[in-house]
Protein backbone atom coordinates (compact mmCIF):
# COMPACT_ATOMS: atom_id res chain seq x y z
CA UNK A 1 0.00 0.00 0.00
CA UNK A 2 2.60 2.43 -1.17
CA UNK A 3 0.10 5.24 -1.66
CA UNK A 4 -1.24 4.96 1.88
CA UNK A 5 2.27 4.68 3.30
CA UNK A 6 3.38 7.85 1.51
CA UNK A 7 0.24 9.61 2.72
CA UNK A 8 0.98 8.62 6.32
CA UNK A 9 4.63 9.58 6.36
CA UNK A 10 5.05 12.87 8.21
CA UNK A 11 1.54 14.11 7.45
CA UNK A 12 0.86 15.20 11.04
CA UNK A 13 3.44 17.99 10.96
CA UNK A 14 1.92 21.38 11.69
CA UNK A 15 -1.71 20.27 11.90
CA UNK A 16 -3.86 22.13 14.45
CA UNK A 17 -7.57 22.07 13.57
CA UNK A 18 -10.08 19.24 13.36
CA UNK A 19 -10.63 20.00 9.67
CA UNK A 20 -6.90 19.68 8.97
CA UNK A 21 -6.72 16.39 10.83
CA UNK A 22 -9.82 15.09 9.08
CA UNK A 23 -8.26 15.68 5.65
CA UNK A 24 -5.29 13.49 6.63
CA UNK A 25 -7.35 10.75 8.32
CA UNK A 26 -10.17 10.46 5.78
CA UNK A 27 -8.32 8.27 3.22
CA UNK A 28 -7.86 5.39 5.66
CA UNK A 29 -10.34 2.52 5.64
CA UNK A 30 -10.03 1.97 9.42
CA UNK A 31 -8.78 4.07 12.34
CA UNK A 32 -7.73 1.50 14.94
CA UNK A 33 -7.22 2.92 18.44
CA UNK A 34 -4.82 0.62 20.30
CA UNK A 35 -5.07 0.86 24.08
CA UNK A 36 -2.16 0.09 26.40
CA UNK A 37 -3.78 -3.08 27.67
CA UNK A 38 -3.23 -6.79 28.30
CA UNK A 39 -6.13 -7.36 25.90
CA UNK A 40 -4.07 -6.14 22.90
CA UNK A 41 -2.59 -8.73 20.54
CA UNK A 42 -0.56 -6.72 18.01
CA UNK A 43 0.06 -9.67 15.71
CA UNK A 44 -3.65 -10.42 15.54
CA UNK A 45 -4.50 -6.77 14.82
CA UNK A 46 -1.95 -6.63 12.00
CA UNK A 47 -3.44 -9.77 10.46
CA UNK A 48 -7.08 -8.69 10.77
CA UNK A 49 -6.87 -5.18 9.31
CA UNK A 50 -5.93 -4.28 5.73
CA UNK A 51 -2.93 -2.17 4.67
CA UNK A 52 -5.31 0.78 4.32
CA UNK A 53 -5.83 0.93 8.12
CA UNK A 54 -4.22 3.54 10.38
CA UNK A 55 -3.16 2.39 13.85
CA UNK A 56 -3.31 4.97 16.64
CA UNK A 57 -1.16 4.40 19.73
CA UNK A 58 -0.89 6.24 23.05
CA UNK A 59 2.23 7.47 24.88
CA UNK A 60 4.34 4.55 26.16
CA UNK A 61 3.91 2.19 23.22
CA UNK A 62 6.71 -0.09 24.48
CA UNK A 63 4.04 -1.53 26.76
CA UNK A 64 2.32 -3.13 23.75
CA UNK A 65 5.03 -3.12 21.07
CA UNK A 66 8.26 -5.11 21.23
CA UNK A 67 9.50 -4.38 17.71
CA UNK A 68 9.16 -1.66 15.04
CA UNK A 69 5.61 -1.50 13.70
CA UNK A 70 5.66 -1.36 9.87
CA UNK A 71 2.11 -0.11 9.36
CA UNK A 72 0.67 3.43 9.01
CA UNK A 73 0.69 4.78 12.56
CA UNK A 74 -0.10 7.85 14.65
CA UNK A 75 1.03 8.47 18.23
CA UNK A 76 -1.18 10.39 20.68
CA UNK A 77 0.83 12.26 23.31
CA UNK A 78 -1.31 14.02 25.88
CA UNK A 79 -0.23 17.17 27.62
CA UNK A 80 0.08 17.23 31.41
CA UNK A 81 0.62 20.28 33.64
CA UNK A 82 4.34 19.79 32.94
CA UNK A 83 3.74 18.95 29.29
CA UNK A 84 3.74 15.54 27.59
CA UNK A 85 5.06 12.85 29.92
CA UNK A 86 7.24 11.26 27.22
CA UNK A 87 8.96 14.65 26.90
CA UNK A 88 9.63 15.51 30.54
CA UNK A 89 10.64 11.91 31.26
CA UNK A 90 13.02 11.89 28.31
CA UNK A 91 11.29 8.97 26.57
CA UNK A 92 10.58 10.48 23.13
CA UNK A 93 13.40 8.60 21.42
CA UNK A 94 12.51 5.34 23.16
CA UNK A 95 8.90 5.62 21.95
CA UNK A 96 9.41 6.95 18.42
CA UNK A 97 11.91 4.20 17.55
CA UNK A 98 8.98 1.79 17.22
CA UNK A 99 7.63 3.72 14.20
CA UNK A 100 9.58 3.44 10.92
CA UNK A 101 9.62 6.85 9.26
CA UNK A 102 8.09 5.62 6.00
CA UNK A 103 4.96 4.54 7.87
CA UNK A 104 4.75 7.15 10.62
CA UNK A 105 2.14 9.87 10.23
CA UNK A 106 3.63 11.52 13.33
CA UNK A 107 2.63 12.69 16.81
CA UNK A 108 -0.66 14.29 17.79
CA UNK A 109 -0.03 16.33 20.95
CA UNK A 110 -3.40 16.90 22.64
CA UNK A 111 -4.80 18.50 25.75
CA UNK A 112 -8.23 18.13 27.37
CA UNK A 113 -7.98 20.40 30.42
CA UNK A 114 -6.97 24.02 30.98
CA UNK A 115 -4.17 22.90 33.27
CA UNK A 116 -2.67 20.68 30.57
CA UNK A 117 0.18 22.04 28.47
CA UNK A 118 0.93 21.48 24.79
CA UNK A 119 4.58 21.10 23.82
CA UNK A 120 6.29 22.83 20.90
CA UNK A 121 7.12 20.47 18.04
CA UNK A 122 10.84 20.85 18.80
CA UNK A 123 10.32 18.95 22.09
CA UNK A 124 9.59 15.77 20.13
CA UNK A 125 13.11 15.52 18.73
CA UNK A 126 12.31 16.02 15.07
CA UNK A 127 9.32 13.70 14.88
CA UNK A 128 6.54 15.24 12.71
CA UNK A 129 4.19 16.82 15.24
CA UNK A 130 0.74 18.35 15.11
CA UNK A 131 -1.49 19.61 17.90
CA UNK A 132 -5.13 19.39 18.92
CA UNK A 133 -6.65 21.53 21.66
CA UNK A 134 -9.75 19.78 23.04
CA UNK A 135 -10.22 21.78 26.23
CA UNK A 136 -13.88 21.53 27.21
CA UNK A 137 -14.61 18.87 24.57
CA UNK A 138 -16.21 16.47 27.08
CA UNK A 139 -17.02 19.05 29.73
CA UNK A 140 -20.76 19.23 29.10
CA UNK A 141 -21.44 15.57 29.91
CA UNK A 142 -18.43 13.91 31.58
CA UNK A 143 -18.49 13.08 35.29
CA UNK A 144 -17.82 16.18 37.39
CA UNK A 145 -14.45 16.08 39.14
CA UNK A 146 -13.07 13.46 36.74
CA UNK A 147 -11.12 13.81 33.50
CA UNK A 148 -11.61 11.75 30.32
CA UNK A 149 -8.95 9.30 29.22
CA UNK A 150 -7.14 10.12 25.99
CA UNK A 151 -8.59 7.01 24.33
CA UNK A 152 -12.16 7.92 25.23
CA UNK A 153 -11.74 11.49 24.00
CA UNK A 154 -10.16 10.31 20.74
CA UNK A 155 -12.94 7.79 20.11
CA UNK A 156 -15.59 10.48 20.56
CA UNK A 157 -13.68 13.09 18.55
CA UNK A 158 -13.11 10.69 15.66
CA UNK A 159 -16.78 9.74 15.72
CA UNK A 160 -17.72 13.42 15.49
CA UNK A 161 -15.48 13.80 12.42
CA UNK A 162 -17.78 11.39 10.54
CA UNK A 163 -14.87 9.81 8.68
CA UNK A 164 -15.55 7.46 5.77
CA UNK A 165 -13.54 4.74 7.52
CA UNK A 166 -14.52 2.75 10.58
CA UNK A 167 -13.34 3.81 14.04
CA UNK A 168 -12.24 0.66 15.88
CA UNK A 169 -11.32 0.35 19.56
CA UNK A 170 -8.83 -2.42 20.42
CA UNK A 171 -8.04 -3.40 23.99
CA UNK A 172 -10.32 -0.86 25.69
CA UNK A 173 -11.08 -3.19 28.60
CA UNK A 174 -10.48 -0.83 31.58
CA UNK A 175 -9.40 -3.89 33.58
CA UNK A 176 -6.84 -3.79 36.38
CA UNK A 177 -4.01 -6.29 36.34
CA UNK A 178 -0.59 -6.75 37.90
CA UNK A 179 0.85 -4.87 34.93
CA UNK A 180 -1.76 -2.17 34.27
CA UNK A 181 -3.13 0.47 36.60
CA UNK A 182 -6.63 1.92 36.30
CA UNK A 183 -6.11 5.50 37.45
CA UNK A 184 -8.95 6.81 39.62
CA UNK A 185 -8.89 10.31 38.09
CA UNK A 186 -10.90 8.84 35.19
CA UNK A 187 -14.48 7.54 35.36
CA UNK A 188 -13.91 4.11 33.84
CA UNK A 189 -17.45 2.87 34.44
CA UNK A 190 -18.97 5.86 32.65
CA UNK A 191 -16.55 5.51 29.73
CA UNK A 192 -17.20 1.81 29.29
CA UNK A 193 -20.97 2.34 29.33
CA UNK A 194 -20.71 5.26 26.90
CA UNK A 195 -18.47 3.37 24.45
CA UNK A 196 -20.72 0.31 24.47
CA UNK A 197 -23.74 2.47 23.72
CA UNK A 198 -21.81 4.16 20.90
CA UNK A 199 -20.91 0.73 19.52
CA UNK A 200 -24.53 -0.41 19.61
CA UNK A 201 -25.51 2.76 17.75
CA UNK A 202 -22.93 1.93 15.08
CA UNK A 203 -20.84 5.06 15.65
CA UNK A 204 -17.72 3.05 16.57
CA UNK A 205 -16.67 -0.59 16.50
CA UNK A 206 -15.21 -2.50 19.44
CA UNK A 207 -12.66 -5.04 18.28
CA UNK A 208 -13.94 -8.48 19.20
CA UNK A 209 -17.49 -7.16 19.33
CA UNK A 210 -19.79 -6.19 22.18
CA UNK A 211 -21.30 -9.11 24.03
CA UNK A 212 -25.05 -9.39 23.86
CA UNK A 213 -26.74 -7.75 26.81
CA UNK A 214 -28.26 -10.49 28.94
CA UNK A 215 -30.89 -8.08 30.27
CA UNK A 216 -31.96 -7.22 26.72
CA UNK A 217 -32.45 -10.95 26.09
CA UNK A 218 -34.40 -11.18 29.33
CA UNK A 219 -36.76 -8.44 28.13
CA UNK A 220 -37.22 -10.25 24.82
CA UNK A 221 -37.96 -13.56 26.56
CA UNK A 222 -40.46 -12.02 28.99
CA UNK A 223 -42.11 -9.10 27.13
CA UNK A 224 -44.69 -8.81 29.92
CA UNK A 225 -41.99 -7.36 32.19
CA UNK A 226 -41.57 -3.61 31.48
CA UNK A 227 -37.94 -2.59 30.76
CA UNK A 228 -38.18 -0.04 33.58
CA UNK A 229 -38.90 -2.83 36.06
CA UNK A 230 -35.86 -4.78 34.85
CA UNK A 231 -33.69 -1.68 35.27
CA UNK A 232 -34.99 -1.10 38.79
CA UNK A 233 -34.36 -4.73 39.75
CA UNK A 234 -30.80 -4.58 38.40
CA UNK A 235 -30.14 -1.32 40.27
CA UNK A 236 -31.51 -2.86 43.47
CA UNK A 237 -29.26 -5.91 43.21
CA UNK A 238 -26.19 -3.81 42.37
CA UNK A 239 -26.89 -1.55 45.33
CA UNK A 240 -27.09 -4.54 47.66
CA UNK A 241 -23.91 -6.06 46.26
CA UNK A 242 -22.00 -2.78 46.61
CA UNK A 243 -23.27 -2.44 50.16
CA UNK A 244 -22.03 -5.93 50.98
CA UNK A 245 -18.66 -5.16 49.37
CA UNK A 246 -18.34 -1.97 51.42
CA UNK A 247 -19.00 -3.96 54.59
CA UNK A 248 -16.25 -6.44 53.72
CA UNK A 249 -13.83 -3.63 52.88
CA UNK A 250 -14.54 -2.07 56.29
CA UNK A 251 -13.64 -5.41 57.90
CA UNK A 252 -10.37 -5.53 55.98
CA UNK A 253 -9.55 -1.97 57.06
CA UNK A 254 -10.20 -2.94 60.67
CA UNK A 255 -8.03 -6.04 60.38
CA UNK A 256 -5.11 -4.01 59.03
CA UNK A 257 -5.31 -1.26 61.64
CA UNK A 258 -2.55 -2.85 63.74
CA UNK A 259 -0.25 -3.27 60.72
CA UNK A 260 -0.77 0.36 59.69
CA UNK A 261 -0.18 1.56 63.25
CA UNK A 262 3.12 -0.32 63.41
CA UNK A 263 4.12 1.04 60.00
CA UNK A 264 3.36 4.63 61.07
CA UNK A 265 5.26 4.14 64.34
CA UNK A 266 8.34 2.83 62.52
CA UNK A 267 8.21 5.73 60.07
CA UNK A 268 8.24 8.20 62.97
CA UNK A 269 11.33 6.47 64.40
CA UNK A 270 13.36 7.07 61.24
CA UNK A 271 16.21 9.55 61.90
CA UNK A 272 15.44 12.97 60.52
CA UNK A 273 18.56 13.01 58.36
CA UNK A 274 17.19 10.00 56.42
CA UNK A 275 14.02 11.95 55.58
CA UNK A 276 15.88 14.86 54.02
CA UNK A 277 16.55 14.75 50.30
CA UNK A 278 20.11 15.45 49.12
CA UNK A 279 20.90 18.93 47.94
CA UNK A 280 22.14 19.71 44.47
CA UNK A 281 25.07 21.98 43.54
CA UNK A 282 22.83 25.05 43.74
CA UNK A 283 21.87 24.23 47.30
CA UNK A 284 18.31 23.24 46.34
CA UNK A 285 16.92 19.89 47.32
CA UNK A 286 16.68 17.44 44.46
CA UNK A 287 13.34 15.94 43.44
CA UNK A 288 12.67 12.45 44.72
Amino acid sequence: MAGGRLLAAGSAAGLKTSDEWRAVLAPFSHIVLVANSDAVDIGSLEAQFPPTALFVFFNKVYKVLDRPFPRPSLLISRGQPRGANIVYRGEVGEVVKFFPKDYFLGIMNIRLGQEEKLNPAADFQGAPTGHLDLVGFCGDFYTEGKTPTSGFAMALWLSDLKLPGAVVLAGFSAKRSEKWRVVSVHDWTFEQAFLRLFARLGKITIHGGVSTNAYARLAERFPEIPPAEISLAVAEVLSERLGNTDAEVDKLISLTNVIRSIDNFLRRLRPKFLKKKPKGPSGEQKEG
